[in-house]
């Protein structure tokens, strides 16, 4: 059985020999391997891997009340609870934290967010990506709260950040487009991937346009970048004690979103005009597809067995059941 490390290596190995594969290229099945994973919100049996096409359903209870354009983005699942940020597409990108406990309530958590992905923190706080101070922002759900976590690289403000994962040491990963740099002054020359460990910030990656969504393999070993638009690639940078590697393209996909992984390491990447999600095996070979009616922006597990695959979009919210676990965000 394969391990995680020989999953990656299997992914550098065809980088290096120019055979990479694309988004309609055809591959021999490949079976996701079961992951060693640290993640605490893993169970000892994650279950099994989707396959094939499925659909996902629209949460009524989450249908917006104006006819305003806006997306639903940074699903994280937390206490019983759903929440996510709902901001509209205009001035300013107006946002707020929306939480949503199922079947059908959804309540305002925090009102002028100004928040696009959300994660929790290794104390199950929620941290998030903010375009409104171009910052991130750590919340407190219950008073109402928000601290500044961090503002700049080299002096200078970001431009949006958009999406970020934490590792169980505090260590955060994110990125930093410029979608909704319009929000607030200043901003950086280049779109970035950064790190931010220890009170420093690092960069990661430059070389994409756009970075967009991003995550963290289960064992924490692996870091998996989405961006780059038209031309987009879903990117993997093994991990030593933190601090990334080279990374190695998996898969070409077009306008790609934000990034779910479940516990069995596979990789749920949204395409936002594609309106779909494609599973995607540690190695990049296409497991499943599930379709929504609207565009898509980001993914997360929940629920009570966390196999439930919740979605957020343009204005809309929905839901999948599978037979594997997942994270919450």
């Amino acid at each position: 059985m394969k391990t995680w490390r020989s999953a990656l290596c299997v992914a550098v190995l065809a980088s290096l020999a120019g055979c990479g594969q694309g988004e309609d290229a055809a591959s021999p099945p490949d079976q996701a391997p079961v992951a060693r994973s640290t993640s605490p919100y893993c169970p000892a049996d994650p279950g099994t891997a989707p396959n094939g096409e499925m659909t996902a359903q629209r949460i009524s209870a989450a249908q917006p009340a104006d006819d305003k354009p806006r997306l639903y983005e940074g699903p994280v699942w937390r206490e019983g609870s759903l929440y996510y940020s709902d901001f509209v597409l205009g001035p300013q990108f107006r946002s707020r934290i929306q939480r949503f406990t199922p079947p059908d309530r959804v309540e305002t958590a925090i009102i002028n967010s100004g928040s696009n992905g959300l994660a929790l923190d290794p104390q199950g706080r929620i941290v998030a990506a903010t375009h409104d101070r171009k910052e991130l922002s750590r919340y407190d759900v219950t008073h109402r709260s928000r601290e500044r976590i961090v503002g700049q690289y080299q002096n200078n403000a970001f431009n949006s950040p958009n999406d970020l994962v934490i590792a169980q040491d505090g260590t955060i990963y994110f990125t930093d487009p410029d979608f909704q740099r319009s929000a607030s002054l200043g901003g950086q020359d280049l779109t970035r991937v950064y790190r931010y460990a220890a009170g420093e910030v690092s960069v990661v990656d430059d070389s994409i346009a756009n970075p967009n969504g991003i995550a963290l393999s289960p064992a924490g070993d692996v870091l998996y970048v989405a961006g780059g638009g038209d031309n987009g690639v879903l990117r993997a940078y093994p991990l030593t004690n933190g601090v990334p590697g080279k990374g190695v393209d998996l898969t070409k996909t077009s306008v790609p979103d934000g990034l779910a992984v479940d516990c069995l390491g596979n990789l749920y990447l949204t395409e936002h005009n594609q309106r779909r999600v494609r599973v995607l095996s540690p190695s990049g070979a296409e497991l499943a597809s599930i379709k929504v009616d609207a565009n898509i922006t980001n993914a997360a597990f929940g629920g009570p067995a966390m196999k439930t695959l919740y979605l957020t979009g343009a204005g809309a919210l929905w839901s999948v059941e599978l037979n594997v676990a997942g994270l919450p965000y």
